[in-house]
């Protein structure tokens, strides 16, 4: 029949299909189900994988501070007390214990939300219930503010490739990521603070344990933002100079587009997976810088909490704060490891 098939040369070809759903799999049920189960396995995978990394930490904290000279007991004990009092209170807080031994009892006791108990007998969770979220509110601010200044000054070089103020940029990107965050703070308090006097030296609380107004959070987010601010400024321009060589951003710029358009159009989507995974690694600096930053801000966050529990061998309070910090970088990696696998296409 001339409408479902035709000869040539000896060989019978097929007709065309009439429409692309006639052809069409019909097993979008089943396949559905099976991408379901693929990236479900793929999230439960890197959250064990992260949940080991953690307990490796935490198993080298216990071990670090016990390595440390003294103990609790010791770093915790009233003047006049005698040896006697000093070995009582070990053995009440259980550091005559295998460390093996208490670092198990405290690992079992985490999935049920009990963090242990501190060297002065309070519970952890209690000691850490309003400086934690302090830390995280100055974390995401900085995290914020460093996300949007590190994509503007990324591809505003990346507009002027080789131009005064690429080159501009890529010095002062590369000189804020070399100054560390203590210098950062205390030139911050030089200029904004004593010479000035725009902003307070010092953070006060107000009756929630929360800084008592906005504006001292700005020297503590920018003592944060800016190191991490030069760090993702150098990623964003390298990625999206990666991006310039390929294929389809030359095809634009030959199509006489404008070039900002081409960048943020054409070179940021495929830069967005290097981008993001460079930002996540930022988030575990942010806290880490916290501890400094806010110890010389005075800012109530675990900065100061762990700077004190350190220098009282307080082992469950270290491990705690590393627990909530440990927690909160993980689950930014993991969204920058789903984020990179949507943007590159991969099928977990």
């Amino acid at each position: 029949m001339a409408g479902l098939s035709r000869t040539v040369e000896g060989d019978t070809v097929a007709a065309p299909a009439r429409s692309g759903a006639a052809t069409a799999p019909r097993r979008g049920g089943p396949l559905a189900v099976r991408v379901a189960v693929r990236v479900a396995v793929r999230i439960a995978t890197a959250v064990a994988r992260r949940a080991l990394m953690l307990a490796v930490l935490l198993a080298v904290v216990f071990v670090a501070v016990e390595a440390l000279p003294g103990d609790a007991a010791t770093a915790t004990s009233e003047r006049g007390d005698s040896a006697a009092d000093v070995a009582a209170r070990r053995h009440l807080l259980g550091l005559d214990r295998p460390l093996w031994e208490r670092f198990w009892d405290w690992m079992t006791a985490l999935p049920t939300g009990d963090l242990g108990t501190s060297a002065r007998g309070q519970k952890v969770t209690d000691l850490l219930a309003d400086p934690f979220p302090n830390t995280l509110l100055l974390g995401s601010v900085a995290f914020v503010l460093t996300v949007a200044a590190a994509l503007a000054l990324g591809c505003w070089a990346a507009c002027r490739p080789g131009r005064p103020v690429d080159r501009i940029i890529g010095h002062a990107a590369t000189a804020a990521f070399a100054v560390p965050e203590f210098v950062v703070s205390v030139g911050l308090l030089l200029v904004l603070s004593l010479w000035t006097g725009w902003l307070p030296a010092v953070t006060l609380t107000g009756a929630d344990g929360a800084p008592a107004t906005w504006t001292m959070l700005i020297m503590p987010v920018l003592a944060l933002a800016i190191p991490q601010t030069g760090w993702n400024t150098r990623i964003v321009r390298g990625a999206l100079a990666d991006q310039a060589a390929t294929p389809h951003v030359e095809a634009a710029h030959l199509d006489g587009l404008p070039v900002h358009r081409v960048v943020l159009r054409h070179a940021l989507p495929g830069a967005l997976p290097a981008i993001a995974i460079g930002i996540a690694t930022s988030t575990g600096m942010l806290l880490g810088g916290a501890v400094a930053v806010e110890t010389l801000f005075n800012y109530p966050g675990i900065g100061t909490v762990l700077a004190g529990a350190v220098a009282g061998r307080d082992t469950p309070l270290i491990a705690g704060v590393v627990i909530c910090a440990g927690t909160a970088i993980s689950v930014v990696l993991l969204a920058a490891d789903l984020v990179r696998a949507r943007m590159l296409g991969a099928r977990p």
